[in-house]
């Protein structure tokens, strides 16, 4: 429920309609001058909000940052355009009540202005929210500055990948080797090997062969897995300074003229 207790929190608020879709946001509150009670409100439309739309609080809810009205955008756009001059005459109302009662039915679930009573006595003059004297606003003045809320995001910075390939290289083995050479021995005629000597027939031509044989180098390979090789991440952290501009309002005096000194000059 919209009371007097949420009026101020109004100026500003995002204004939606029954179709979801972002009308504007409040541009001035209209009171009951008697009551207090929030009765109107203006909404700032188009691209700079240039436009503003009368649309009644009736049904509307309110949750703090958000004011849902039970109409649709089109809807509150194409209402009567009245001069947001600070106040409504009772033709100004009356017409605002037409329209809103009428389109009660069509505009969105729960409006229902068709027996909405036409104030007599109600006067609005007011614009609640704006540091501007007025009979609603106080004393003081509200001091705004922006602050700089600084957070972070994962963003892919790149991305790595294993890829292998083949490299060849020499390799030098030393292997030993072994071959066979002839060699010639002699020994003398003895009583043991006589019989040997003296088998064959005094003189003859005959030949001997000895079969000789080497060593050769053979080269087999062979491949064979040596490691694994797996890619993983680990989280690295450093200070980053962020230099951002941001605003703030500074409040101060402004004495009235002196008339007499001024005349004097």
């Amino acid at each position: 429920m919209i009371d007097t207790n949420n009026t101020g929190d109004l100026a500003g608020a995002t204004v939606y309609g029954t179709d979801g879709d972002k009308i504007g946001s409040v541009g001035q509150v209209y009171v009951d001058t008697d009551t207090q009670s929030p009765l109107w409100v203006t909404i700032k439309t188009g691209l700079f909000g240039t436009g503003e739309s009368f649309a009644p609080l009736e049904s509307a809810t309110f949750d703090g940052n958000d004011l849902r009205l039970p109409f649709d955008k089109a809807f509150v756009k194409d209402a009567p355009r009245i001069a947001d001059d600070g106040s409504l005459s009772q033709d100004e109302e009356d017409a605002l009540y037409a329209y809103y009662g009428a389109g009660g039915s069509t505009a969105g679930a729960g409006a229902n202005f068709a027996d909405a009573p036409v104030r007599g006595d109600l006067d609005v003059n007011t614009q609640v929210g704006y540091d501007t004297s007025g009979p609603t606003t106080d004393d003081a003045m509200t001091r705004s500055e922006e602050q700089l809320h600084v957070g972070t995001e994962k963003v892919e910075a790149g991305r790595a990948r294993l890829r292998k390939h083949v490299v060849t290289e020499m390799q030098t083995v030393t292997v030993p080797v072994s071959h066979e050479e002839v060699t010639l021995t002699r020994e003398p005629i003895t009583e043991a090997n006589m019989g040997n000597a003296t088998a064959g027939p005094d003189l003859s031509e005959e030949e001997h062969e000895v079969v000789l044989t080497e060593e050769h180098v053979v080269v087999n390979k062979e491949t064979v897995p040596v490691e694994r090789v797996a890619l993983g991440t680990e989280t690295v952290t450093e200070q980053q300074q962020v230099t951002e501009e941001v605003g703030h309002e500074e409040i101060e005096i402004v004495e009235p003229a002196n008339t007499a000194t001024d005349n004097r000059n």
